[in-house]
């Protein structure tokens, strides 16, 4: 659908009063629109556009309190409890760094925010939500009963742009980025990747050999990755819930990722979807989006970091799963003792 296409601000609001119990995002994708046109076209009527700058929001966002942090992609939802923290700008990257929100920020991706006040059966729902160029969302941070109500109205009146239109341009979305790899740099690969000393410098080597991730981990190969059954992510989640193990999940899009560290104690399935019902953590995994799965191998001054990572069929990473290895809270050989014990798959997947 074109711009010029798109459903007006009154379709958009009437189509959402008849179907009152559908989800935002699937109530865009129902009238072929993004997510945050569906929200601008409230606008005046319990939205309001603010300034979309990570300066801005969670410089907002550290004044409410405690709420919780939402960080999605289609087949992901991470949500978090706790309080905004420990904020560190920069121009390329940025992120929130405390024991409960933890969080990479891109900054050229929040393109679009809005305050949102929704009435609910269980009274009026307030979050700060941003997008991207696209109108996809990047984060949403969700008030709770505790959070400041005096600081919410204050960021409202300071982030307001003088732009309250219903409408909103957004650019096309981008697909995810298809496996690519370079067999004739094969060795290069395998050497410099085991003589990393850090995670981040894999996506720098990757880089510069004009490959990604996914297709990296095509060609790699033992000891460096192991290619895994889809249902084995599902099953590591079931070995991991309630043992009292710490893991790190990893849930991100273009625009930001976060992180929870710690157990996970409670799964519920419901359909296609896994679930992770924790106090202050929730997961929802879509178990049917997973086409590819690696348990992935790299050195750091601290000693391997083994994670287990789930694609979709276009090549786009769902999460990543990892051992906390924090002081006095390493889970990270028993971590490694589980994924070593995940059954492979016979068949290499073809680079």
């Amino acid at each position: 659908m074109t711009q010029s296409d798109s459903p007006s601000p009154d379709h958009i609001r009437a189509f959402r009063t008849e179907n009152p119990n559908m989800r935002e995002r699937d109530l865009a994708d129902k009238l072929k629109i993004s997510e945050a046109q569906l929200i601008a076209a409230y606008c005046g009527e319990g939205v309001t556009r603010v300034e979309a700058h990570p300066d801005k929001v969670i410089g907002a966002a550290q004044t409410l309190g405690e709420v919780m942090a939402l960080t999605r992609n289609p087949s992901c939802v991470n949500e978090k409890v706790g309080v905004y923290d420990n904020y560190r700008s920069g121009n390329h990257a940025a992120m929130v760094l405390n024991g409960d929100i933890d969080l990479r920020i891109f900054p050229s991706h929040w393109c679009h925010a809005y305050m949102v006040e929704k009435e609910t059966d269980n009274g009026i729902r307030r979050s700060l939500q941003v997008f991207d160029a696209a109108g996809d969302a990047v984060h949403k941070i969700f008030l709770r009963e505790s959070s400041d109500l005096a600081a919410w109205e204050q960021a409202r009146t300071e982030l307001r742009l003088a732009d309250q239109a219903q409408t909103l341009a957004v650019s096309e979305r981008k697909p995810d980025e298809p496996p690519k790899a370079d067999l004739s740099k094969l060795d290069i690969l395998r050497k410099e990747w085991a003589r990393m000393t850090d995670t981040h410098q894999f996506m720098r080597l990757t880089s510069k050999l004009k490959m990604n991730r996914l297709g990296a981990y095509r060609i790699a190969g033992a000891p460096f990755v192991r290619a895994l059954a889809p249902e084995t992510v599902d099953q590591m989640l079931h070995r991991v819930a309630g043992s009292g193990m710490e893991i790190m999940v990893f849930t991100g899009n273009r625009g930001c990722i976060q992180i929870h560290s710690g157990p996970v104690e409670t799964l519920k399935a419901m359909g296609p979807w896994q679930n992770v019902l924790d106090p202050r953590f929730n997961l929802h995994l879509r178990l049917d989006h997973i086409a590819e799965v690696w348990a992935v191998e790299k050195p750091t001054q601290r000693g391997p970091a083994v994670s287990v990572e789930a694609f979709n069929a276009e090549g786009g990473l769902i999460a990543q799963f990892f051992g906390v290895g924090l002081e006095g809270r390493d889970s990270r050989a028993e971590w490694g003792k589980l994924v070593a014990s995940l059954e492979g798959l016979n068949t290499q997947v073809p680079a």
